[in-house]
């Protein structure tokens, strides 16, 4: 058996055993960067660096593709494009809540536990790589913790931290 066709059988298997396709993933990646784009804590730090919002979710469409059914679809580099965010821990954590919730509420059970697992897997990666690149060594179960200062968050939050005197 070719690589190629062990690829084809690896996402036949995925498709028999959870459900997902193409228009799967579209809703998906749609319904979920609606509500990044309404989340006070995620929204600015993506209308900061998303310029055409149709070409950044066909990206994504293409990217969760080859994430989750293994189609080759995606040519880029994600982690070049996540080094400079102004984000830590604390957004990684946002991130995945918001993506299971879509998840559970696109998806069937099946699907939505495929697509969170490789979600928990990207933004652990992201989260050394960031925190590599900004020159901290994480050590295992450490989590990027950075300044306020150095991060965005709504001002609410941090309202909320400076009374609280952190």
């Amino acid at each position: 058996m070719t690589a190629t066709e062990r690829r084809e059988a690896i996402t036949n298997r995925i498709i028999e055993e959870t459900g997902i396709d193409e228009v799967m993933i579209e809703r998906l990646v749609h319904a979920f960067y609606g509500k990044v784009r309404q989340d006070s804590t995620l929204g600015p730090v993506f209308e900061a660096k998303v310029e055409d919002w149709d070409l950044h979710l066909q990206r994504m469409c293409a990217f969760w593709s080859s994430v989750a059914l293994l189609t080759g679809r995606y040519r880029g580099r994600p982690m070049e494009k996540h080094m400079n965010l102004p984000v830590d821990h604390r957004h990684f954590d946002h991130w995945l809540a918001l993506f299971r919730e879509t998840a559970d509420e696109v998806c069937p059970p099946a699907a939505a536990q495929h697509f969170v697992e490789r979600a928990e897997r990207i933004a652990e990666s992201l989260e050394l790589g960031i925190a590599g690149f900004h020159g901290h060594v994480l050590m295992q179960g450490e989590r990027l913790q950075r300044p306020d200062s150095a991060v965005h968050l709504p001002e609410s939050s941090r309202r909320e931290r400076v009374e609280a005197g952190e």
